[in-house]
């Protein structure tokens, strides 16, 4: 049999599986999975590297809208290439519908703006900020039924919150037609509340951004996301979790045989409240909702990867300019805190650093690295088995993987739209030497290619059995 690509002398790692094997690869799906492969014009030799499944990030914010003045800092084709310099052949980011707008106007809008743009695959979760009956009783079933089948809801931010009325509204569509719900879980009149009090005794810095959404704040609206869910009998996502409190809930709602899921980042793993206490606006480069916490959060969201209450490791990657930090636009001219954009950016460091904090330092093994990177992602999204795994069928998107190199961590090696990263002087031990996205070398030796070969994804809802996509280019 002749073969487009074989990689040659890998160990290939799944999230079940560890073996020497050669990958035939043929129109952009592996083919074979044997010994001594032969006869292809390309042969790529691993030898001495790991092949795993390219990394999916379900957790992405690209080109996004937001407060006037407040430019998000990737687009789809900034994105997308510091996702493939980290690793990664599939990203979700977020179609963010705005008020009065209805959700196939988002998605247009969206799509306009990946197309022909992206070096990875996408596929697009959609934002519900304005839960009308036409978009409740018409154009989300409507959207869940093409594939659109994650939605996230925010429990804070003025002009993304919803009532209680309306997320338990929004998981009743989820149910009715079997699509999952993402909550970000933070209580919003207590953020409102604790911010007012803060800025009123003169806590403007950025340190007091852990202070206005301390633990118990996002604790409270985890339990509440997850009492929703089971008033209405429907599965929910409860991403972004920073500390033990929260996780116990999911735990325990998991325990009770509830379909509550759990994700946790890197900046919980490593970064804690002391680094956004730094002089001047320097510690707005590490603010982010919920924010950095404790060490004790720390060994908490460990726990949480290793004992399976977080399923996915995703980046929330939300970058924006360190220039743009700190309040430029605040409507009384004083800097605080409050107008500090909440994100920073990931997409390329997510994997090195589990790889490195994980593998490296033996809190988890190859196999749940793969899982938590990858495989749990496809299968919680849809995606699975054309996604997340390497298996005869899938398509061949891989990562090469060196795990005896050493890198040190600086921006410029990231090639996003950021001016920083808050992992700036990092060592890691570990580091994706090739990208490939259907057999295509994307990024090799952190270069990547002129072409753009990504995809937007057709997700199938549980009824149907088969997976298609649409070409962004």
């Amino acid at each position: 049999m002749t073969f487009d690509t074989i990689i040659k002398g890998g160990t290939v790692v799944t999230a079940s599986d560890r073996f020497c094997a050669d990958i035939g690869i043929c129109a952009g799906q592996i083919v074979v999975l044997a010994d001594a492969l032969a006869d292809a014009p390309e042969i790529i030799d691993a030898t001495g590297l790991l092949v795993m499944p390219g990394g999916i990030d379900s957790h992405v914010h690209l080109d996004q809208p937001g407060a006037p003045g407040i430019v998000m800092a990737d687009n789809f084709e900034s994105g997308t290439r510091s996702a493939a310099i980290g690793g990664n052949t599939t990203v979700l980011p977020f179609c963010l519908q705005q008020k009065g707008q209805s959700l196939r106007q988002a998605i247009a809008g969206y799509q306009a703006k990946a197309q022909g743009n992206c070096h990875t695959d996408i596929a697009l979760h959609l934002i519900i900020t304005d839960p009308t009956p036409h978009v409740l009783g018409q154009e989300l079933p409507a959207l869940i039924a093409e594939g659109y089948t994650s939605i996230k809801i925010f429990m804070t931010y003025d002009d993304m919150k919803l009532a209680d009325k309306d997320i338990l509204a929004v998981l009743d569509v989820a149910r009715r037609h079997q699509a999952l719900v993402m909550v970000h879980a933070e209580g919003y009149d207590a953020i409102r509340y604790l911010t007012d009090r803060l800025e009123h005794e003169g806590k403007t810095a950025p340190f007091f951004h852990g202070a206005s959404r301390p633990i118990p704040v996002e604790r409270e609206a985890t339990h509440r996301a997850i009492s929703f869910a089971e008033i209405v009998g429907t599965e929910a996502m409860i991403v972004h979790v920073s500390n033990r409190q929260a996780m116990e809930e999911i735990r325990r709602a998991q325990q009770r045989g509830l379909g509550i899921h759990g994700e946790t980042c890197p900046q919980y793993l490593l970064l804690t409240e002391a680094d956004m206490d730094r002089s001047g606006m320097e510690g707005a480069k590490y603010v982010c909702s919920p924010p950095p916490r404790d060490s004790d959060s720390q060994s908490a969201c460990w726990e949480g990867l290793q004992q399976g209450v977080f399923e996915v490791f995703s980046s929330d990657h939300c970058p924006y300019r360190y220039e743009d930090e700190g309040g430029k636009n605040a409507p009384d001219g004083k800097r605080s805190f409050r107008y500090v954009p909440n994100g920073i950016p990931g997409i390329a460091t997510r994997m090195p650093i589990l790889f490195s904090e994980g593998v490296g330092k033996c809190r988890i093994d190859l196999n749940r690295f793969v899982a938590l990177t990858s495989t749990n992602h496809a299968k919680r999204y849809g995606l699975y088995p054309r996604k997340g795994t390497i298996a005869v069928g899938s398509d061949a998107d891989l990562v090469l993987w060196d795990p005896e190199r050493e890198v040190v961590i600086t921006h410029a090696l990231l090639q996003d739209g950021c001016d920083y990263t808050p992992y700036e002087g990092l060592l890691v031990q570990g580091w994706p030497v090739r990208t490939m996205l259907r057999g295509r070398t994307v990024m090799k030796d952190g270069e990547i290619g002129s072409e753009r070969y990504g995809l937007e994804l057709h997700r199938p809802t549980p009824s149907e059995n088969t997976q298609g996509c649409k070409r962004l280019a």
